[in-house]
């Protein structure tokens, strides 16, 4: 009996490796989560062309840069973030143009002003790789982290590229337990397309955000940071009797 449990045990680890595979699900040999080792944040953002669209008298990835400019200084200084960029590139060929995915501002702490230069140099110009970008993040920025991995992505639209982040993510939490999504659609109308994101976020136990205005923009992003806040001490002044 215990000879079959442990084929059993082999084939069902096996069938998950070969749909993993399948998915291009990444699992680090001796793969280990250990939730007592803090949290690594990395923000996945989109520079896709439709960013260059206008939103409240202004283009939305200027919107995006005030809003991130805004937001980073609210995070503790000691907290390891970074910063991945996707669709800068637009590429000879829809094959380069769906790997334009790029690591921007590796994952460090007081890493606000890379941040933020990174994301100044470069500019809205390509396709919405989100599941290639998703999968080059976890299989390569986390790297050597046995923490949560948390990840904000915000994007303006939906998968472009012939796949599918929530099939994707559906794959990956049968292996792993250690990634969190948390989601902003940015000014999306499209019901798949947000159907599509609220599943990568909420498959992840993440939080998803539809922001239709530049506030609701600004809400999603700080309520997303509030693990990694600063916190701010108050002075108490006694009370005179």
């Amino acid at each position: 009996m215990k000879k079959i449990l442990v084929l059993l045990l082999i084939i069902f680890l096996t069938i998950n490796q070969c749909f993993a595979a399948k998915y291009g699900v990444y699992v680090p040999q001796n793969y280990y989560y250990n939730p007592d080792a803090g949290e690594r944040l990395l923000f996945i953002i989109d520079l896709s062309n439709s960013m260059n669209e206008r939103l409240e008298n202004d283009t939305k990835y200027n919107q995006m840069i005030k809003t991130i400019k805004e937001i980073l200084p609210k995070i503790a200084p000691k907290t390891e973030i970074g910063l991945r960029i996707y669709g800068h590139r637009i590429g000879f060929t829809p094959i380069e143009a769906c790997r334009a995915s790029t690591l921007a501002a590796p994952i460090a702490p007081n890493n606000t002003s890379n941040i933020e230069y990174s994301l100044s140099k470069h500019k809205p110009r390509g396709m919405t790789p989100i599941t290639f970008s998703l999968k080059q993040a976890i299989k390569y920025d986390f790297m050597g982290f046995t923490g949560k991995k948390h990840i904000i992505l915000l994007t303006d639209g939906g998968e472009n590229c012939d796949e599918s982040p929530c099939k994707f993510v559906m794959e990956l939490i049968k292996i792993r337990r250690d990634i969190q999504i948390d989601v902003i659609a940015f000014n999306i109308d499209n019901n798949s397309d947000l159907e599509q994101l609220r599943c990568t976020a909420l498959v992840t136990s993440g939080k998803f955000y539809n922001a239709k205005t530049t506030a609701q923009l600004y809400n999603g992003f700080n309520k997303s940071i509030d693990g990694v806040k600063n916190v701010e001490a108050k002075i108490i002044l006694p009370t005179m009797k």
